[in-house]
Order: C-alpha cells, then structure tokens, then sequence
C-alpha cells in the first residue's frame, strides 16, 4: 500500500497535532509493544511513536523494524519521534485524497 506524496502531505498535517501514544524504551521492540502499536494502529490509523534510543542508526532499525511487523507505511520522522500509517479496512477514520 504505498502511498502518494498527496496522501502522505495530508497524513503530515494531522500529525501534528498528534501526542505519541507509543514510548519504545530501552528494552526496545519488544512483543508487549508490538500488541499495543497493533491496538492503536487498528483504533487510531495514523499513531505516533517515540522512541528513547540515542543512536540513529538505531532508531532507524526500529522504525523499519515497526513498518514491517505492522504492514504500516512511515509518514514522518522528526528526531526521537515517528508517525506510521495503516489504513483500517473495516473501519475507515481517515479518508486519503
């Protein structure tokens, strides 16, 4: 589900005024995170994440980590903070031009 630079221009606007709801800690990309990005993704759509790692390359092994085990697509990546996209098949909250 790749998305186009509209959609992900639009996902960007509603990113902002987002709060992470996921805090990936030292521990990392554990299976009790996973469950809950899977709750909030399926709920929300678009979920923000931080992310409490210092290294950046680090931090881009998770965030690539995260869009594979949740089929998501990443939308933006500002410093120690991402926002991933999964579209909700059953019930649509966001409708993408």
């Amino acid at each position: 589900m790749p998305l186009t630079k509209n959609q992900i221009k639009t996902l960007r606007g509603l990113c902002h005024s987002l709060k992470p709801v996921i805090m990936i800690g030292q521990k990392g990309l554990t299976s009790e995170v996973l469950d809950e990005l899977e709750i909030a993704i399926n709920h929300h759509e678009l979920v923000k994440i931080k992310i409490a790692s210092d290294d950046r390359e680090a931090r881009k092994e998770i965030i690539k980590n995260i869009c594979e085990q949740s089929q998501s697509e990443s939308v933006q990546v500002i410093g120690k903070t991402v926002s991933i996209y999964r579209k909700n098949e059953k019930n649509p909250v966001i409708s993408l031009p």
